[in-house]
């Protein structure tokens, strides 16, 4: 390295600790004024639910059917992220905090708040509020916290610091990034530009995923496309299935994982876990329970596994005529792999065909 080289260094160095530190400092500030208006407005529309039941509090089920109708308007006018479970949880956000607006820290995400809402103790959740906020912990180390009674052991022990060491090295990893709630689907959907798709499969998964889609809706036994990617949110964690169909013969949804290599035991209770959401949060009153079908790549394997509430075995039945056979799922991820490694060549892949 020439001297004058050597001099140049330093000076593009600061320059570049200044242009990050511009950005940084947006970032930041748009974080804080998207937050800050998303719990704002979850709080207020918490606020006039209340009040609207107030209104009609003669009617026992009068509380029930309005979440219901204005999730259905809501819906309608300005997409996902107003499902009568959530309207609740604004419901709930301004009856736990309706003597006072929590605005500690615009650090805070809805789902900091949504977590806090399940601390009965009040003492308890107004310290993991103010900890949070000033710590500027995020969700995971929330959560938990809450989940290993850390307030509470903080109380009893004598010796607290080692107590604060032991979370701050268990939790370190989830604070890395104080931005990452940008990348939450809550806030994409509070902005109305829709949850960010995960369209990460690896390109043989996305290649069977598309022929599968076509084929299910060529088929002709009524088959009615819905969503790829449908997100599912639970407290914990956002999960996306596949394909999602409806089928207005049978009346019912249907809903597809593909695995790439075969089916393993935790794919299963994933899915069974899909189909029970979608049965209470999704399934019409007049609708037939919700169907889960697993499928795998690996076609020498038993290819599909079909998961449904059915303990009788009775829409089982009635369900099998319309579905595709094994055989002819089989048959077309065969030929999508065939036609992928063509186009592709068995060494780009990385996958065994």
């Amino acid at each position: 390295m020439t001297i004058q080289e050597y001099q140049i260094v330093p000076a593009f160095t600061n320059f570049l600790s200044d242009v990050r530190q511009i950005i940084d400092t947006a970032r930041r500030q748009a974080y804080t004024a998207i937050n800050q208006s998303m719990v704002q407005a979850y709080w207020q529309l918490g606020k006039r639910i209340v009040e609207e039941e107030q209104n009609g509090k003669v009617r026992a089920d009068y509380g029930k059917q309005l979440l219901k109708q204005l999730s259905k308007s809501l819906t309608e006018e300005y997409g996902k992220g107003f499902s009568v479970n959530q309207l609740y949880y604004f419901r709930q956000f301004y009856i736990t905090f309706s003597e006072k607006f929590p605005t500690p820290c615009g650090i805070l995400t809805w789902s900091h708040y949504k977590r806090l809402l399940s601390v009965s103790n009040e003492d308890a959740r107004n310290w993991y509020l103010k900890e949070a906020s000033e710590q500027m912990w995020s969700y995971a180390t929330l959560n938990r916290n809450i989940a290993t009674m850390y307030y509470e052991r903080l109380l009893m022990s004598q010796h607290k610091e080692p107590v604060v060491q032991e979370m701050k090295a268990l939790t370190q990893d989830f604070d890395k990034d104080k931005l990452e709630f940008i990348k939450n689907p809550i806030v994409t959907e509070f902005l109305g530009i829709g949850p960010a798709k995960s369209y990460q499969e690896k390109e043989l998964e996305k290649a069977i995923l598309d022929k599968l889609e076509s084929f299910l809706l060529e088929l002709g036994k009524g088959f009615s496309f819905v969503e790829r990617q449908k997100l599912v949110r639970t407290e914990k964690k956002d999960y996306f299935i596949d394909l999602v169909f409806y089928n207005f013969k049978l009346k019912c949804f249907m809903l597809i994982d593909l695995k790439v290599g075969t089916i393993a035991h935790e794919d299963i209770g994933q899915m069974e876990m899909y189909v029970n959401m979608f049965d209470k949060l999704v399934k019409g009153e007049d609708d037939n329970p919700t169907l889960g079908i697993v499928l795998c790549s690996e076609t020498d394997a038993d290819i599909a596994k079909y998961l449904l509430n059915d303990t009788k075995n009775i829409y089982m039945s009635k369900y099998l005529p319309c579905l595709p056979s094994k055989e002819e799922l089989r048959c077309e991820i065969e030929q999508q792999k065939a036609i992928f490694a063509l186009q592709h060549g068995n060494g780009e892949t990385g996958v065994e065909l």
